[in-house]
């Protein structure tokens, strides 16, 4: 088997997985339709575009067709961008200023017309001879780049605030599904690394073995990062639930006050209450307790609650919360007369919802397992 078959058969491989990870998405029934119906679309336009890989020659009758595939990678960043939105915010939704997005698509189509769409085959093939040389041409490449690095570097702004704005209003965010589209865009950006590495092999050293080689390489990866969707897919049928995009990281709502005396001791009696309020109605028992929820009860404005255990106690509500669970966890684990409890029976009953979380905050607040540390207190 020569590396032509290989690339082909691996190619082949990798465009029927997507194609049918994006039918699954696409059928599925689910509440996170929207999110779905992006992920799928920017897994079909990659099976489209990677489709290159099989096409060994081109029919003078679909020149037009593989002209536009060449088009379709001027949605792809867009699309992950929004698909990304879908994910991070609860509230998010497709609206007419999104079309904005398509329009260097729309724009390349129509530089593409130019030469070819409308034109005889000899045109055709004319046209794409010179098209490397063309200054159009070379400033529509430069776009592709400029877009892919805006839109990258926006989906990790997202990703970033998103995860920011979790661990300050909720207890029990799925940390583990924003690092799961966290290393998904790090595998896009790397996949897009490989190209880049192709275009400046063939700037360098033409159509040659070498340049054969990477473009193996970079069939091999399309092929791997398909199989890592597919993978993070199946380990997470649902991905965390969406924050209000409205919400902000409380760094940006308020500044810390500069600190004089009165405003310490003010402080601190507003910290004082807030631990007797804990430590006597223990709210956080309700596995679904948000900030919104612990300033209703305490009857202090949100923002004022927020910026109290954000910045003057210098905790994200996520943790401020979780330490009270674990004391309780921790109480449970020493009585003898609970020992019949089961570690899972214990996460549910301080208010956790999720066994890793449990044992990730436990291990961090303790650096024992709930297991170790219930036989080393016995």
């Amino acid at each position: 088997m020569n590396k032509h078959t290989f690339l082909d058969i691996t190619a082949f491989t990798g465009i029927f997985i997507i194609l049918f990870l994006a039918l699954f998405l696409l059928t599925v029934k689910t509440k996170y339709k929207l999110g779905n119906r992006l992920f799928s679309f920017f897994l079909i336009a990659n099976a489209i575009d990677a489709s290159k890989y099989l096409i060994h020659h081109i029919p003078e009758n679909l020149i037009n067709l593989e002209a536009f595939r060449w088009s379709i990678v001027y949605l792809v960043p867009a699309v992950f961008y929004l698909y990304v939105m879908s994910v991070c915010f609860s509230d998010f939704r497709l609206k007419t200023k999104h079309l904005l997005h398509a329009i260097p698509f729309v724009a390349y189509n129509l530089y593409l017309a130019s030469g070819i769409y409308f034109e005889s085959n000899a045109m055709k093939l004319h046209f794409i001879e010179a098209m490397n040389q063309m200054p159009l041409n070379q400033f529509f490449q430069f776009l592709f780049e400029f877009l892919f690095q805006a839109y990258f570097i926006a989906s990790f702004l997202v990703i970033r605030k998103s995860r920011t704005v979790y661990l300050e209003n909720y207890t029990n965010p799925n940390i583990s599904l924003i690092n799961a589209l966290y290393r998904i865009t790090i595998l896009y950006y790397l996949l897009h690394f490989l190209v880049l590495l192709r275009w400046l092999v063939t700037f360098t050293y033409g159509l040659g073995e070498f340049r054969a080689w990477i473009v193996t390489i970079d069939g091999l990866a399309f092929l791997f990062c398909t199989c890592w969707y597919l993978f993070t897919a199946l380990n997470n049928p649902e991905f965390f639930r969406g924050v209000n995009s409205f919400l902000k990281p409380i760094t940006e709502v308020v500044e810390k006050q500069k600190t004089s005396p009165l405003i310490v001791e003010e402080k601190n009696k507003e910290i004082q209450f807030l631990k007797d309020f804990m430590a006597e109605k223990e709210p956080y028992l309700d596995s679904s307790l948000t900030i919104q929820d612990l300033s209703e009860q305490i009857k202090m404005p949100v923002k004022d609650l927020s910026t109290l255990i954000n910045l003057y106690m210098d905790k994200h509500f996520f943790d401020f919360v979780n330490e009270y669970r674990i004391e309780k966890a921790m109480q449970i684990l020493k009585d003898p007369s609970q020992k019949e409890l089961t570690v899972l029976e214990i996460l549910y009953q301080v208010g956790f919802n999720s066994k890793s979380s449990f044992n990730t905050s436990f291990k961090k607040y303790t650096g024992k397992t709930p297991t170790d540390f219930r036989k080393n207190s016995n």
